[in-house]
């Protein structure tokens, strides 16, 4: 037995290591062809048209367009794909739960294709868990999900979010972060930024932290002292770790909370909206691979607003407690109620490159966020 495991380790797991370097790699250029996209999203008879600057803009927004393309998305996504996106499906199963009063219960479908991926990593060995790669945000992500839906739809923690919370834990790195890809900003680009997803994920679900087990709570505390001690790399780092410490008591101090939140009321672009871009120079993102693209950008010394990031901010500031009727979420707000797009959603161009720009679906989920807790939102659950 002794020669086995002393082999496995000279020899398979060295193996085992190139190759999913190899399978980073290939995500990593995944997507980068000059095929022409004449989608965004496909399955069968769900057809979503491809996201572009140039789409007409909306003379009255649509809370019932926003909503229709998020269901689309989100299942086309799933049933093609058969996997977990941060930016897609990862980002229905956060943000869409939160939206139940008024767009009426999330796709239990989705939640059950997260279960079953659940199921499916039960199964890894705990080296397979633990990889440098996309499984330990992944499962960031799922649990994230799953944990929503019990916050938001039944009030009551679910076997099934335990089991993702435990296993999410099992995938930790030795530093208390979460293995991600540096290559797919914002979403795939840092551990750290996985790691507020994570935290986010435990503290977010009911009464959790209340019956932790043991090593899922040493791992938990690991979690929060590498938040606590690691420096952000940038202010988009800064505004998740902001909506981390919200949910998480004692994460931060409230002096470090408030400059926070006055670091992000300065990014306010004069239109009222915020831009992504503005959050951190080409070069901070992940490995900076993406440097040379964001600057042949034409408008890169003046980035105009986003939905993606003016829906996130509006959400973290009011979570933080800034006032509703505050002058500068008013703004906000109306840009956004004067920036959606023909299709439902809201235009945010990819960091990436200039195909898909996957980052308009949760730059969709975050403004009818910010447009409910702004009370904006009309109820749409019984239509």
């Amino acid at each position: 037995m002794r020669r086995v495991f002393r082999f496995f380790c000279l020899y398979a797991l060295p193996v085992f290591a190139v190759l999913m370097s190899l399978q980073n790699a290939q995500r990593c250029v995944a997507e980068e062809s000059d095929q022409k996209v004449t989608v965004q999203y496909e399955f069968e008879d769900v057809v979503v048209v491809p996201a572009s600057a140039e789409e007409r803009v909306l003379e009255q927004w649509s809370a019932k367009r926003a909503s229709e393309y998020l269901e689309a998305g989100a299942a086309a996504w799933t049933k093609s794909r058969k996997c977990i996106s941060c930016h897609t499906n990862g980002s229905y199963l956060l943000l869409r739960p939160a939206l139940t009063d008024a767009l009426g219960k999330p796709s239990e479908e989705i939640r059950d294709f997260f279960i079953a991926k659940l199921a499916q990593h039960e199964e890894k060995r705990p080296e397979e868990l633990k990889s440098k790669g996309i499984t330990p945000s992944e499962l960031a992500f799922l649990a994230g999900g799953l944990a929503e839906w019990d916050a938001h739809v039944t009030g009551q923690l679910s076997a099934e979010t335990r089991r993702a919370l435990t296993l999410m834990f099992k995938a930790q790195s030795d530093d208390g972060s979460y293995a991600n890809q540096d290559c797919w900003p914002p979403f795939e680009s840092s551990d750290y930024l996985s790691a507020t997803v994570a935290a986010m994920a435990a503290a977010t679900a009911p009464e959790y932290l209340k019956s932790i087990d043991e090593p899922s709570h040493a791992a938990y505390e690991q979690l929060l002292e590498y938040l606590r001690e690691t420096e952000p790399a940038h202010d988009y780092a800064r505004l998740m770790l902001l909506w981390t410490a919200i949910r998480v008591d004692g994460l931060l101090e409230q002096d470090e909370i408030h400059s926070m939140i006055e670091m992000v009321m300065s990014h306010q672009r004069s239109d009222g909206g915020w831009s992504i871009r503005t959050f951190a120079a080409p070069e901070a993102w992940g490995s900076g691979n993406r440097e040379a693209k964001l600057l042949e950008e034409p408008d890169i010394d003046n980035p105009a607003s986003d939905g993606y990031l003016t829906g996130l901010a509006i959400v973290v500031l009011l979570d933080a407690g800034v006032a509703e009727n505050d002058l500068r979420i008013q703004k906000g707000v109306a840009w956004l109620k004067s920036n959606q797009r023909e299709s439902g959603r809201w235009w945010t161009r990819s960091l990436n490159n200039d195909k898909f720009h996957f980052i308009t679906y949760s730059g969709t989920c975050f403004p009818l966020l910010a447009l409910a807790k702004t009370h904006q939102l009309p109820v749409l659950a019984s239509e």
